[in-house]
Protein backbone atom coordinates (compact mmCIF):
# COMPACT_ATOMS: atom_id res chain seq x y z
CA UNK A 1 0.00 0.00 0.00
CA UNK A 2 1.39 3.27 -1.18
CA UNK A 3 1.22 6.37 1.40
CA UNK A 4 -0.95 7.90 -0.47
CA UNK A 5 -3.31 5.25 0.21
CA UNK A 6 -2.55 5.66 3.44
CA UNK A 7 -4.17 9.32 3.63
CA UNK A 8 -7.17 10.74 3.81
CA UNK A 9 -7.47 13.40 6.07
CA UNK A 10 -4.64 15.77 7.13
CA UNK A 11 -4.25 14.57 10.66
CA UNK A 12 -2.97 11.16 8.69
CA UNK A 13 -0.66 13.24 6.90
CA UNK A 14 0.98 14.45 10.24
CA UNK A 15 1.46 10.66 11.26
CA UNK A 16 4.31 10.40 8.59
CA UNK A 17 7.80 10.86 9.16
CA UNK A 18 9.58 13.99 7.77
CA UNK A 19 11.67 11.61 6.01
CA UNK A 20 8.16 9.82 4.23
CA UNK A 21 7.52 13.33 2.94
CA UNK A 22 9.12 12.86 -0.19
CA UNK A 23 7.93 9.66 -1.42
CA UNK A 24 4.46 10.99 -0.92
CA UNK A 25 5.28 14.16 -3.13
CA UNK A 26 6.60 11.24 -6.03
CA UNK A 27 3.23 9.50 -5.05
CA UNK A 28 1.21 12.72 -5.54
CA UNK A 29 2.79 13.91 -8.85
CA UNK A 30 2.29 10.40 -10.39
CA UNK A 31 -1.53 10.46 -9.67
CA UNK A 32 -1.50 14.01 -11.19
CA UNK A 33 0.35 12.72 -14.13
CA UNK A 34 -1.76 9.91 -14.55
CA UNK A 35 -5.39 12.05 -14.15
CA UNK A 36 -3.75 15.20 -16.54
CA UNK A 37 -2.88 12.89 -19.27
CA UNK A 38 -6.47 10.87 -19.16
CA UNK A 39 -8.69 13.50 -18.38
CA UNK A 40 -6.86 16.90 -19.34
CA UNK A 41 -5.97 19.83 -17.47
CA UNK A 42 -3.12 21.74 -16.18
CA UNK A 43 0.06 19.86 -14.97
CA UNK A 44 2.78 22.76 -14.26
CA UNK A 45 0.94 24.65 -11.47
CA UNK A 46 -0.41 21.55 -9.99
CA UNK A 47 3.06 19.43 -9.81
CA UNK A 48 4.63 22.92 -8.94
CA UNK A 49 2.20 22.91 -5.45
CA UNK A 50 2.35 19.77 -4.52
CA UNK A 51 5.31 19.95 -1.88
CA UNK A 52 4.08 23.23 -0.74
CA UNK A 53 0.21 21.85 -0.25
CA UNK A 54 2.44 18.90 1.57
CA UNK A 55 3.84 21.50 3.67
CA UNK A 56 0.85 23.41 4.95
CA UNK A 57 -0.97 20.68 5.85
CA UNK A 58 2.03 18.94 7.62
CA UNK A 59 2.15 22.74 9.62
CA UNK A 60 -1.23 23.87 9.84
CA UNK A 61 -4.25 22.10 11.32
CA UNK A 62 -6.76 22.39 8.36
CA UNK A 63 -9.60 22.47 8.15
CA UNK A 64 -9.45 24.71 11.27
CA UNK A 65 -6.74 26.68 9.85
CA UNK A 66 -8.71 27.77 6.28
CA UNK A 67 -6.51 27.60 3.32
CA UNK A 68 -7.31 29.98 0.05
CA UNK A 69 -5.50 28.31 -3.31
CA UNK A 70 -5.03 30.85 -5.88
CA UNK A 71 -6.64 28.59 -8.83
CA UNK A 72 -8.39 25.02 -8.44
CA UNK A 73 -5.80 22.97 -10.18
CA UNK A 74 -2.88 24.34 -7.63
CA UNK A 75 -5.17 22.25 -5.48
CA UNK A 76 -5.21 18.68 -6.90
CA UNK A 77 -2.37 17.23 -4.02
CA UNK A 78 -4.54 19.24 -1.45
CA UNK A 79 -7.93 17.24 -2.70
CA UNK A 80 -5.40 14.53 -2.55
CA UNK A 81 -4.15 14.79 0.65
CA UNK A 82 -7.52 15.47 2.17
CA UNK A 83 -9.44 11.81 0.70
CA UNK A 84 -11.00 13.52 -2.48
CA UNK A 85 -8.85 11.06 -4.80
CA UNK A 86 -11.57 9.82 -6.73
CA UNK A 87 -13.04 12.78 -7.06
CA UNK A 88 -10.15 14.41 -8.66
CA UNK A 89 -9.87 11.82 -11.19
CA UNK A 90 -13.26 13.37 -12.85
CA UNK A 91 -13.05 17.13 -11.79
CA UNK A 92 -11.41 18.37 -15.05
CA UNK A 93 -14.09 16.38 -16.93
CA UNK A 94 -17.07 17.00 -14.87
CA UNK A 95 -16.04 21.14 -14.69
CA UNK A 96 -15.84 20.81 -19.31
CA UNK A 97 -19.31 19.49 -19.05
CA UNK A 98 -20.83 22.45 -16.82
CA UNK A 99 -18.58 25.18 -18.82
CA UNK A 100 -20.65 27.59 -20.40
CA UNK A 101 -20.11 27.80 -24.63
CA UNK A 102 -18.16 31.17 -25.12
CA UNK A 103 -20.60 32.69 -27.62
Amino acid sequence: MSLLEKINSPSELKSLSRSDLPVLAAEIRDVIVDVVSKNGGHLASSLGAVELAIAIHYVFDAPDDKIVWDVGHQAYAHKLITGRREQLAHQYLQALVWRAPNV
